[in-house]
């Protein structure tokens, strides 16, 4: 096939990049989005994901809160939830870190918490009396109906096939070769996950992008409960120092993850064969000490790849090469929909927001910036 009839290309039908093309229909734009997996079976597989505004980077806060925003905006469009009503509680250090950040980001609303209105929040969580922060407008991601409603919004601008090369044509235009395809479009959005490095040094541009493994492992709820916040826990209390966990709908099911990866060489086989395992053990292990709501016999389990930057697990930028954009990072679900309007936005013409950028280190932490001398 050849088409010109397509604005802007979109390669990935992630969450990130069926936002990138939402967001250009809304400026009237035209666009074809390849992927060849369905929709969302990529890094943005599973039922549910935790939205949170806490960060340690002020600026990555204020993002977050435009994407909570957005958010919204969508579930009034779309008649659907999109993100549970019932927040975020973490515990831990990190919580009280955190907190302060978004006490100085203002317009979020979040407080410490005690442990009467930690064990109301989340009645699965054993007994503990350390420093806990609510964040009430975060809750969990509703995935599969916000990868549906997206993608039912583009509809057949969607093209069922892998991309394996860009290359600017020197007329303007950026040509683009997939399985079956050849196409030229004025621009074209690169959020493939694992595949977004591969493409980029194919322009000439060597993206520090870090690929790992990951697993999620889920546990039924033992007493069905109207009210699960999702949990962060950097605490140790109960046998781990970095912790997640987030209710599938209908509140029946819980996701527990060690926010730790799994190594992996370039080539995706991994250092350690039995990491992946030991990882869900963990977390099973964490489920006994710290959830006692939850039955510990897991009833199913989330593996998928990772992709991060440098500088920080909540990284994020925006590379360019001519008219082609690349965007990578780790945690960018609950980002998707700021990041889709600022990558269409680009797309269409508009210069790239300066905090996208990768000198801007996006995502890293406020004390290291100061510390290493970078504009805050």
């Amino acid at each position: 096939m050849v088409s010109g009839a397509a604005d802007v290309g979109v390669v990935g039908a992630g969450i990130v990049g069926l936002s990138t093309a939402h967001a250009l229909l809304e400026h009237g734009a035209s666009v074809a989005v390849y992927e060849s997996a369905a929709p969302g079976a990529g890094q943005s597989a599973g039922e549910s994901r935790v939205f949170r505004h806490a960060h340690d980077d002020p600026r990555l806060v204020a993002f977050a809160r435009e994407s909570r925003a957005i958010w919204g905006e969508w579930e009034a469009q779309f008649g659907v939830e999109l993100v549970s009503r019932d927040g975020v509680v973490a515990i831990g250090p990190a919580a009280e870190r955190r907190l302060a950040v978004l006490e100085g980001a203002g317009g979020i609303a979040a407080e410490a918490i005690g442990p009467a209105e930690l064990a109301e929040r989340l009645p699965l969580l054993a007994a503990y009396e350390g420093p806990a922060m609510l964040d009430e407008s975060g809750g969990a991601i509703r995935v599969r109906a916000a990868v549906e409603a997206l993608a039912g919004r583009i509809g057949d601008a969607l093209v069922a096939d892998e991309v394996i090369s860009l290359r600017p044509t020197g007329w303007g235009t950026v040509e683009l070769r997939a399985g079956g395809v050849r196409a030229e479009h004025s621009s074209v959005v690169v959020c493939a996950g694992r595949g977004t490095a591969r493409l980029a040094r194919g322009v000439g541009l060597s993206l520090p992008v870090g690929l790992a493994a990951h697993a999620r492992v889920t546990f039924a709820v033992r007493d069905e409960s109207q009210r699960l916040a999702c949990l962060q826990d950097s605490s140790g209390d109960f046998g781990e120092v970095g912790t997640y966990a987030t209710p599938l709908p209908g509140n029946g099911r819980y996701a527990v993850g060690i926010s730790e990866t799994v190594g992996v060489r370039d080539d995706g086989s991994f250092i350690d064969p039995e990491s992946l395992a030991s990882m869900a053990e963990r977390a099973v292990h964490y489920v006994r000490r710290g959830l006692p709501g939850l039955d510990p016999d897991p009833v199913d389990y989330r593996h998928c790849w990772v992709t991060d930057l440098p500088w920080s697990e909540d990284g994020l930028a925006v590379w360019e090469a001519g008219d082609i954009l690349f965007a990578a990072g780790h945690n960018l679900f609950k980002q998707a929909p700021g990041l889709g309007r600022a990558l269409a936005e680009a797309a269409l013409g508009e210069p790239l927001a300066d905090d996208l950028r990768p000198e801007s280190m996006l995502g890293r932490p406020q004390e290291t910036r100061q510390s290493a001398g970078t504009p805050t």
